[in-house]
């Protein structure tokens, strides 16, 4: 009767410290959870409703919750409400407009996974759906231009989502909804008025059509300014010179270049090959040197529009004689 207390103790023993070891490596730290979908990181985040009511109005939902990877440039509410008062809409009004909302919701999409530090400032950004924006930094900001050239200050990073990346911007993005030569008219009818010149000089040598085309194209554009000091130094009025179809072709064509190159690409130092055929060169201080020798400066660069950039100069440059 002994022998079996004591073994039945010696049981009883083994069994306690089996189930305490059993206890104490169930104790040890679990993983944590995945990180949500893109859309989860949304919805679990009331500074995204709004935005979370127009993915699923646009029905987008299942685009943004697929594997990816994606970046989204996701818009607080109150990016929302400001976009509102700037169209003059309701927030109904923009969530039954399915071809203006599904637009814009895609402009804030990419189609890889982009974290802070791998988004190279000024360079051309492509959205998933199409249409370019840049972001600059300016001071300690990242700040995004659109295709209406409206900025948007990045005010977090790198949220992770199990599809990708989620960067937050406090106003709403806007695709390009100009071509290069709207966007020279709209600057053209501004205060001050920029390239009134330019414009009627388009139109005259019947660029008009080219530069609406699909490009797309890099626009040089001599300020009005700068013309008046060509048709001096070339001994014309504006009248003689627009008549004169094949020199101001042969001119206009020579500021154009047939692709988008933004300011971070602009080669400095190589020679560039514009529509005409000729070359000019841009140095460190984007200063254009043109062929014949003559120097006009870029004095504000990257005005998006649908189909290219456009750079403002100072001086009308010139081919070869």
């Amino acid at each position: 009767m002994l022998l079996f207390k004591t073994w039945g103790h010696f049981l009883l023993a083994a069994a306690a410290a089996t189930f305490i070891s059993a206890c104490s490596s169930n104790d040890d730290p679990l993983p944590p959870p995945p990180p949500p979908t893109i859309v989860g990181v949304a919805q679990a985040d009331p500074r995204f409703s709004i935005l979370v009511e127009a993915v699923t109005a646009a029905g987008l939902g299942a685009d943004l919750s697929a594997a990816g990877p994606l970046t989204v440039f996701a818009p607080t509410n109150d990016a929302f409400a400001a976009l509102l008062t700037e169209l003059g809409l309701s927030k109904a009004q923009l969530l039954a407009n399915g071809p203006l909302l599904t637009a814009v919701l895609r402009y804030h999409v990419l189609g890889s996974k982009v974290l802070k530090a791998q988004i190279q400032p000024g360079k051309a950004i492509t959205a998933s759906a199409g249409g370019i924006f840049k972001v600059d930094t300016v001071g300690s900001d990242l700040v995004i231009t659109d295709g209406r050239n409206r900025t948007a200050k990045i005010t977090a990073t790198d949220i992770a989502a199990s599809n990708g990346v989620v960067h937050v911007i406090d106003k709403v993005l806007l695709p390009a909804n100009k071509d290069i030569v709207q966007t020279a008219q709209a600057l053209a009818a501004g205060t001050p008025a920029q390239f009134t010149v330019l414009v009627d000089a388009v139109v005259a040598a019947d660029l008009a059509g080219t530069l609406s085309g699909t490009g797309p194209f890099t626009v040089f554009a001599p300020t009005d300014a700068a013309f008046g000091a060509a048709l001096t130094e070339l001994g014309v009025t504006k009248a003689q010179l627009l008549a004169n179809k094949a020199l101001l072709t042969k001119i206009l064509t020579y500021h154009v270049l047939p692709a988008r190159v933004l300011k971070a690409d602009v080669p400095v130092g190589a020679a560039i090959t514009t529509v005409e055929g000729e070359t000019f060169t841009v140095d460190a201080t984007l200063a254009i040197t043109d062929r014949r020798g003559r120097k006009a400066n870029i004095t504000a660069t990257d005005t998006l529009a649908s189909n290219g950039v456009i750079h403002v100069i100072d001086k009308v440059i010139l081919p070869a004689p």
